[in-house]
C-alpha cells in the first residue's frame, strides 16, 4: 500500500493545463494564466464563441509509487488530460513537468525517447498486433528500441510470468480471452520499465468478473513494481479499490482532489456527492482512523493492520469485544479500536446513523 509519508518526490506535475478545441484556440493565449477573468467564466466564454475547453486550468501532482485516479462522466475531460500527459494530445497551455523536464518544451525527438523508455501506456482498446503472438506483442516496444531478439525475448518472458500467461507465449490475440488480451497489453506497456504508467479505462471493456480479477492482478503487480500511475475510470467503485488519491473532473475542471475517504466523507458539491452516495463508509474507513483516544496503546489484544477496513475491524471485534490493537506497517502498535470508537467515528461522518451501518456490516 502506498504511504504518502514515505516519499515526497513528485514523478509528474501538471500545472494550469488547458486543452481547447476549435477553429482558433490560440486566440485565448493572452487570457490563459493572466487571472483577469475567473476560469469558469473564461471557459463559458470559449463555449459561447464556438470553442470546446476540454481541460480547464488542470493542476495536480503524482508522487513516486502512487496510484492517482482521475474519474468523471463521459465528456468530463479525464481521457483528454491523460493524453496530454504524454502529448498524444497537444495541450493548448500550461506545463507538464516529468522528472524535472517540461514535456511541452521537448522536441519531437526528445518526446519519442521519453515515450519509448520512460512512459508506459494502456488503453481500453488493447491494440494488440493480430499477426504477432503473445511473446512478440509484448516484446514489440523493445524491437522499436533495436534491442537484440534474445534480450527482448528474455525480458518479455519475465513479464509473461509476471502477468500469469505462462504457456500462451505462441498464442495469437484471436486465441485469447478478453482478460488474457488485457494482460498482454499490460505486459507490453511494462517492457520499457517505465517510470510513469498511464492507464485509460484499462478494464472497462471486460466482463464484471474478469474486470474484478484484473483489478486484483493490477494491485498485485503494483505491490511488486511500485510504479507512479495515473489511472482513468468512470467507475467510483473501481476507483475506490485502486486509488491512493483521486481527482473528480466535470466539464474539463477538477472539482475535488483527495483520498477516497476524503471525497466520500466530505464531498465538495452535489456532483461529487452523487458519485459517492452509494459507497458505505465501512468499506473505506481504515483501522487507524478508528482509534479510541481514551485507551492506551498496547495490551494483550488481537491485532489488525492499520490499513484494514472498518468492515474487517468489525469482524475482529466480533472475536474480541473488548477491542483490537492496531499495528502499523513498521510493526508498532498505534492504538486500540473499540466498538465505541468505531460507532463514534461513523456517527460523526454519517450524522448519527452509525449503528445501522455498523450492524449491516
Amino acid at each position: 500500500m502506498y504511504d504518502a509519508s514515505e516519499s515526497a518526490s513528485v514523478t509528474i506535475s501538471c500545472r494550469n493545463v488547458w486543452k481547447i478545441y476549435g477553429a482558433d484556440p490560440g486566440r485565448y493565449a493572452s487570457d490563459l494564466g493572466r487571472g483577469d477573468e475567473p476560469v469558469a467564466e473564461l471557459a463559458a466564454r470559449m463555449r459561447q464563441e464556438g470553442h470546446i475547453p476540454a481541460c480547464c486550468d488542470v493542476s495536480f501532482d503524482v508522487h513516486a509509487g502512487e496510484i492517482f485516479v482521475i474519474m468523471g462522466l463521459s465528456g468530463s475531460g479525464k481521457s483528454t488530460i491523460v493524453r496530454c500527459l504524454s502529448r498524444l494530445v497537444e495541450p493548448t497551455a500550461g506545463s507538464i513537468v516529468f522528472d524535472g523536464q517540461d514535456l511541452l518544451k521537448m522536441s519531437e525527438e526528445e518526446l519519442i525517447e521519453v515515450r519509448r523508455h520512460r512512459i508506459g501506456m494502456v488503453f481500453q482498446n488493447f491494440g494488440l498486433l493480430p499477426h504477432l503472438n503473445v511473446l512478440d506483442n509484448i516484446a514489440f516496444p523493445l524491437r522499436l528500441q533495436n534491442m537484440t531478439r534474445k534480450k527482448r525475448e528474455e525480458r518479455a518472458g519475465r513479464l509473461i510470468e509476471l502477468v500469469g500467461l505462462e504457456g500462451r507465449e505462441k498464442s495469437f490475440p484471436r486465441e485469447l480471452s478478453g482478460g488474457q488480451q488485457q494482460r498482454v497489453g499490460i505486459a507490453r506497456s511494462l517492457t520499457v520499465e517505465p517510470d510513469l504508467w498511464l492507464l485509460d479505462e484499462p478494464f472497462s471493456a471486460l466482463d464484471p468478473l474478469i474486470r474484478r480479477q484484473m483489478q486484483d492482478e493490477f494491485l498485485r503487480l503494483q505491490l511488486t513494481l511500485k510504479k507512479s500511475i495515473v489511472f482513468i475510470t468512470h467507475d467510483f467503485m473501481e476507483a475506490l479499490r485502486v486509488a491512493d488519491r483521486m481527482a473528480i473532473m466535470r466539464d474539463g475542471f477538477i472539482v475535488q482532489e483527495g483520498t477516497p475517504q476524503e471525497l466520500v466523507v466530505a464531498p465538495a458539491d452535489d456532483y461529487v456527492r452523487e458519485f459517492t452516495s452509494e459507497v458505505p463508509l465501512m468499506r473505506i474507513l481504515r483501522a487507524d482512523q478508528l482509534l479510541d483516544g481514551d485507551w492506551p496503546a498496547g495490551g494483550d489484544l488481537p491485532q489488525v493492520a492499520a490499513d484494514e477496513t472498518a468492515e474487517q475491524v468489525v469482524v475482529a471485534l466480533g472475536r474480541s469485544p473488548e477491542g483490537v490493537s492496531v499495528v502499523g506497517a513498521d510493526g508498532k502498535t498505534l492504538g486500540i479500536v473499540t466498538a465505541a470508537s468505531l460507532i463514534a467515528r461513523l456517527s460523526r461522518d454519517l450524522g448519527g446513523n452509525a449503528p445501522e451501518e455498523a450492524a449491516s456490516a
